[in-house]
């Protein structure tokens, strides 16, 4: 069994004109894991929207900071701060030009690859040392830019297609919490099959 409490993050921008936008799939994600666990994301605090439940013995904090995504680092410090949880310990969720679209991927650390929410964080923990899953959203064509893509909203076929791959993620997230984070690579960083 794993021991000690987890900090789940799912990454996004705050309001309902991005809520079906590439950029927050990461907090459709944390909404997957959370029904799956039963907990309700109804506490606010600390700029950040958030649960808390116990699986297996274990505490979990499911949380979405709802500052900006380039803001996302000081409101998951002052969670991990307040519930005592060391950086291995979270697992923040969010999207990935770099990966296939539908594909999932985790990874223990690392850098920041472009991706403003997971600078934030590494600013506010000064360390880079915490896992991510990672949700492909592919690249764009040209001659769309990379913001307008990850800002644009799903299509009514991609909304379509990331059903299954939010369901998917969401399990892994589970997958994570009770067998650890070993297994859950193992198990989910592989091409999804749609």
């Amino acid at each position: 069994m794993q021991t000690g409490a987890w900090l789940i993050a799912g990454l996004g921008n705050p309001g309902r004109g991005y809520a079906l936008t590439r950029h927050n799939v990461g907090f459709r994600v944390a909404e997957d894991a959370a029904a799956r666990c039963g907990v309700t994301l109804d506490q606010n605090k600390f700029k950040a929207r958030f649960g808390t439940g116990r699986r297996g013995g274990r505490r979990i904090i499911i949380a979405q900071p709802m500052d900006y995504m380039n803001r996302s680092g000081p409101p998951l410090r002052q969670l991990a701060d307040y519930y005592n949880i060391e950086i291995s310990q979270i697992l923040v969720i969010h999207d990935d030009l770099d990966i296939e679209k539908g594909q999932i991927k985790f990874k223990e650390k690392g850098g920041h690859g472009g991706h403003n929410g997971i600078k934030s964080i590494m600013e506010a923990f000064s360390s880079g040392g915490f896992p991510r899953l990672r949700i492909g959203i592919g690249r764009p064509a040209a001659p769309m830019d990379v913001t307008g893509w990850v800002l644009g909203k799903f299509t009514a076929e991609e909304q379509r297609f990331f059903g299954p791959v939010i369901e998917s993620a969401g399990l892994s997230v589970l997958t994570m919490i009770d067998e650890g984070l070993p297994v859950a690579m193992n198990r989910f960083n592989q091409k999804q099959v749609l």
